[in-house]
């Protein structure tokens, strides 16, 4: 009788005894980039990229990208390629100037965030496959990084929305690139197509096969729908696009904005 009432009483203690929490998971290890390593924080809608520097490297970034860094760090306005360097990313949409931040006896950090609400990606560049972004495109990346700028053709000029001339990212190192809300990579296989609207692109290898067309097998219907003018590319590639549309959002707060 004693065996069974203390059995019955260890039965009942393990019953009410509490599940103990888990322990909450450990944040992921900073990414290992080609400068430092670095890490996104607050990824979504407004993405910061925060990088560690070691002692005596730069980051390039753009214009007014730097929110906070340490007070060993030096910041520089830098107008690369010289004034026609600048004169051309003005003329893509890009700023006259860059900013160059350099870790100063010691290494550093350095927090940066883009002008627009949206994200932030790396893309890896290996000296070989250039790339072309969209305006604004560029955010940061590391001294072997060139941007420079591209003329298109006529009929891309006028018709493409990003005007004749667009940024080209080379060299070799972190390429770091900002989008208006989120950045989605699209694979296409050799021979693959894909159609996108002109003003969700972000960035694509120099590389692709593309051209611009009617959204639809009319010109009325292509912009009575208000797709308009779009992108056909062909593979094999990765193209970044982005989530949301900057003139869609523009021309929204022009209705709702109260006239004089």
């Amino acid at each position: 009788m004693a065996d069974m009432f203390a059995d019955y009483k260890k039965e009942m203690v393990e019953k009410t005894t509490l599940t103990p929490k888990k322990e909450k998971a450990d944040a992921p290890p900073p990414t290992s980039g080609g400068h430092g390593n670095f890490e996104y924080l607050y990824r979504g809608a407004f993405t910061m990229l925060k990088v560690n520097l070691s002692a005596g490297e730069k980051l390039k970034a753009e214009s007014d990208a730097m929110v906070a860094m340490s007070a060993n760090v030096a910041v520089e306005g830098k107008l690369e390629g010289g004034v026609l360097g600048g004169l051309g990313r003005m003329l893509s949409g890009e700023k006259f100037f860059f900013q160059t931040l350099i870790a100063q006896n010691g290494p550093g950090e350095v927090c940066l965030s883009p002008s627009m609400p949206g994200d932030i990606m790396d893309i890896e560049l290996d000296g070989m496959t250039s790339y072309i972004l969209q305006k604004d495109g560029f955010f940061a990346g590391d001294e072997g990084v060139n941007i420079t700028t591209k003329m298109q053709n006529l009929a891309q000029g006028f018709l493409s929305g990003e005007g004749f001339f667009v940024i080209r990212a080379g060299g070799r190192g972190r390429l770091f690139i900002s989008s208006y809300g989120a950045i989605h990579p699209i694979d296409l296989s050799p021979g693959e197509e894909i159609v996108v609207d002109n003003y969700h692109l972000v960035a694509w290898p120099e590389t692709m096969d593309y051209h611009i067309e009617k959204a639809s097998s009319g010109w009325i219907s292509s912009f009575t729908s208000g797709e308009g003018l779009v992108c056909r590319f062909r593979g094999p590639g990765r193209i970044l696009i982005q989530t949301r549309n900057p003139q869609a959002f523009a021309a929204w707060l022009r209705q709702i904005m109260p006239s004089r």
